[in-house]
């Protein structure tokens, strides 16, 4: 006996209310095994890939591409035999728990079309230089073919020879959304748009138009809303990291070969942060209306940029973690971010932004809060000058330290004497300060 088994949106989140569904995997007449993708899913923070929880024939398409739906929307129709619908193999959930969908492992399949394996900046690369992706040795993940392996193909000389054959094949099938499937539901690589070139009066010039992915719509949404609702104060102190400086290039290489990453000027700077904010715990708030909520958990967002976009994955507990701790968890967000890995997880629950803006060899910045929370901090250039120390000049490395503050919460005073404690713990490392 043969049934029909409703496919829906699942909810991936308690925030999320709706979802677009951006392209089907799967037609109709299609056999579609268990966890088998039957089409992605684009939502505020993440782009996703929407499993099946059954096996059977995909029989009708509920919800065409480009169409927002409510969460728990039926999507289309599997026709199954009656058992599969009550109960599934091996003891999984049965079909009617949104969370069968949200935890289905999704493997790389290697013979599935090329367009599934290449990224969107990688199809861009290839279309302007001629390269048909087909004849490229991948060197990433599973053979991934990345911006490198283009570049390098290029630098070689080899597509000089198939140029004519190259370019409308790479440009063919180029797909701005295209992402590599893996491991359950993640954030994917923010689409690079191709450049179009629209004729105009004037002779040689165009415009280029790019598509406002949901990432971008989500964060233009998002710094509207701050400093639209938030009135923005602006603060900053000059810090001298002299002895940090010494004592990180005393441990890094130890650390580098016991743990296996970077040792980084960022976790000294969160754990001296997160000790100021225990001392003045109003900085880790929002603000209610009649209320002001001050957050118990003290959850760290890091700002971490991307070509496309700046997403904030959250550092959970901080205050519980010493520095080698926070340094692992800054690398792990850090790799997972760049290989678009990140879940709903790992974006919620921040409740104080850091932002290492001294990596782009930034000495000032005024950053906007990540609504709702009370302030941002950004962590600036460290650069040797000059400094009066005792009616003596010495060179030492300093940095600025930049605070953007609601002021319906925060006032000068407060926030003063928070970066003043701020500064006091950085300049409190010295040779002998432990790691663990």
């Amino acid at each position: 006996m043969k049934t029909l088994t409703e496919i829906i949106v699942p909810q991936l989140a308690e925030s999320l209310v709706n979802a677009t569904i951006d392209k089907w995997l799967k037609q109709p007449g299609d056999w579609v095994d268990v966890y088998e993708p039957i089409c992605e899913i684009l939502t505020d923070k993440v782009n996703a890939e929407l499993p099946s929880t059954v096996s059977g024939k995909l029989v009708k398409i509920l919800v065409g591409s480009g169409e927002t739906v409510p969460v728990g929307t039926p999507v289309c129709l599997i026709e199954t035999e009656a058992a599969e619908g009550s109960a599934q193999p091996d003891g999984q959930p049965a079909p009617s728990e949104p969370a069968a969908a949200a935890v289905a492992a999704i493997a790389v399949d290697e013979d599935a079309p090329m367009r599934n394996r290449f990224s969107p900046a990688v199809q861009q690369l290839a279309a302007e230089h001629g390269v048909r992706l087909s004849d490229v040795t991948g060197t990433g993940l599973g053979g991934r073919i990345t911006r490198k392996d283009v570049l390098a193909y290029v630098a070689s000389g080899a597509n000089k020879t198939s140029a004519s054959q190259a370019a409308p094949a790479a440009s063919a099938s180029i797909d701005p959304k295209a992402q590599v499937r893996s491991s359950g539901i993640h954030l994917s690589e923010t689409p690079r748009i191709p450049k179009i070139e629209i004729e105009s009066s004037a002779p040689g010039r165009g415009e280029t138009f790019i598509d406002v992915t949901p990432i971008r719509n989500t964060i233009a949404r998002n710094m509207r809303q701050s400093v639209s609702e938030i009135p923005h104060a602006w603060t900053m102190i000059e810090v001298d990291v002299t002895n940090l400086v010494v004592l990180r290039n005393k441990l890094k290489d130890e650390f580098m070969k016991r743990e296996g990453i970077n040792l980084t000027y960022l976790a000294f700077l969160l754990k001296a942060v997160v000790n100021a904010i225990k001392d003045y715990p109003i900085m880790n708030s929002t603000w209610a209306v009649d209320k002001i909520i001050v957050k118990r958990d003290i959850n760290i967002s890091l700002a971490v940029g991307t070509e496309d976009s700046v997403l904030t994955p959250v550092i959970k507990n901080a205050d519980h973690k010493n520095v080698a701790g926070l340094a692992k968890e800054i690398d792990e967000l850090a790799r997972k971010t760049r290989e678009g890995k990140l879940t709903l997880s790992d974006m919620q629950g921040g409740t104080f932004t850091v932002n290492n803006t001294g990596s782009f060899g930034s000495i000032l910045s005024y950053p906007i809060i990540n609504y709702p929370q009370a302030a941002i901090l950004t962590f600036e250039s460290i650069v040797k000058r000059p400094v009066v120390i005792n009616d003596m000049i010495a060179v030492r490395s300093m940095a600025n330290l930049c605070l953007s503050l609601d002021h319906r919460i925060l006032d000068g005073v407060i926030c003063g004497r928070f970066l003043q404690r701020v500064k006091d713990n950085l300049e409190s490392f010295t040779l002998d300060s432990k790691l663990y």
